[in-house]
């Protein structure tokens, strides 16, 4: 008896076959062509990098062939007479950058833990998110509005009284603060980059097995130390690669370390005191430069994007050390 008289099997359809073979091929010929473009697009980006990076070495050179490595070092900038030199910007960069640091890890990651961690209530975490997303959209020429019209006569009170009884350390002496200066940067970038770091940590928690957090729970261990010794230390990485994003953020600033830092062509160890920055100065003297001005604020601008890539490199070797101890 055979199974199409018992009623147990049909026999095979040669159409079916055809049409799954279709969409097969169909499938493959899709995955084919998205891995392509994906790697078009990436080679892509890659070539406009190097492209940009080729200009700007390019108009660089006049400056680099006349000054080399002395204008690393040199702390004078004077287009009467030609010297050019970025020792005072380069230092106001980092310094810059790294207090803005220490103002936006404590609130990037506080605020990602609250968000993310339960201890912030439901009707509050969509408005704070919202909070968080719009500071990304403001833009920065806003900020620095903000930071001479608002931020400046407020903080100049405080600024003061702290110059006076804490005067005796180097980064917070020299005359009384009246108005742009490192610090002000520094507040205001932190202010700016908080939400990167808010943003990426609030993922990598969000991104962790629940099963971490309630295994730590279940052998006892506190909601503070499930946070501090189980979670934390599982997203390390994560943490670590948001902070290494907003540090090539605030290195990369324009608008506001231009409009708040005042501008001073000398190194000041207090931060209360006017500086520079290598955007800055480009966004600052680009407009009425001479041929060899111009290509000075190029190598200034080679430089810049030297010390993005060391940050860069940094960032990488940390985050790959921190996931091989994660692993």
């Amino acid at each position: 008896m055979t199974s199409a008289a018992t009623g147990y099997g049909s026999p095979p359809n040669p159409d079916i076959d055809v049409d799954i073979e279709k969409k097969a091929s169909l499938s493959r010929a899709v995955d084919v062509g998205f891995v392509r473009l994906t790697l078009a697009l990436a080679g892509f980006a890659g070539i406009i990098l190097i492209w940009v990076i080729l200009q700007t070495t390019e108009a660089a050179l006049p400056a680099i062939q006349q000054f080399g490595l002395g204008f690393l070092v040199t702390t004078r900038w004077n287009p009467v007479e030609n010297i050019y030199g970025v020792l005072p910007q380069i230092y106001g960069s980092l310094v810059t950058s790294l207090v803005a640091l220490i103002f936006a890890i404590p609130l990037g990651i506080g605020t990602a833990i609250f968000l993310a961690e339960g201890f912030a209530p439901k009707w509050v975490t969509a408005p704070i998110g919202f909070a968080v997303e719009l500071i990304v959209a403001i833009p920065s020429v806003v900020l620095g509005l903000w930071g001479i019209f608002v931020l400046i006569p407020a903080v100049r009170p405080i600024f003061r009284a702290i110059n006076q009884t804490l005067s005796w350390i180097p980064f917070l002496g020299g005359p009384a603060p009246r108005g742009p200066s490192l610090l002000i940067v520094a507040v205001v970038l932190g202010i700016m980059i908080s939400p990167i770091i808010i943003s990426i940590t609030r993922s990598t928690f969000e991104s962790l097995p629940r099963s971490l957090k309630e295994g730590a729970l279940a052998l006892g261990a506190t909601r503070w130390e499930t946070l501090l010794t189980v979670m934390i230390p599982a997203g390390l990485s994560g943490i670590v690669s948001s902070i290494m994003l907003a540090l090539g953020r605030a290195l990369g600033e324009t608008m506001v370390a231009a409009m708040l830092s005042g501008n001073a062509n000398r190194i000041n160890i207090s931060l209360m005191q006017p500086g520079s920055t290598i955007t800055g100065l480009i966004a600052s003297q680009f407009g009425e430069a001479g041929r060899l001005q111009v290509s000075a604020l190029m190598y200034a601008g080679v430089v810049l994007m030297v010390l993005t890539l060391l940050v860069n490199i940094v960032a990488e070797i940390i985050i790959r050390k921190f996931q091989n101890l994660e692993q």
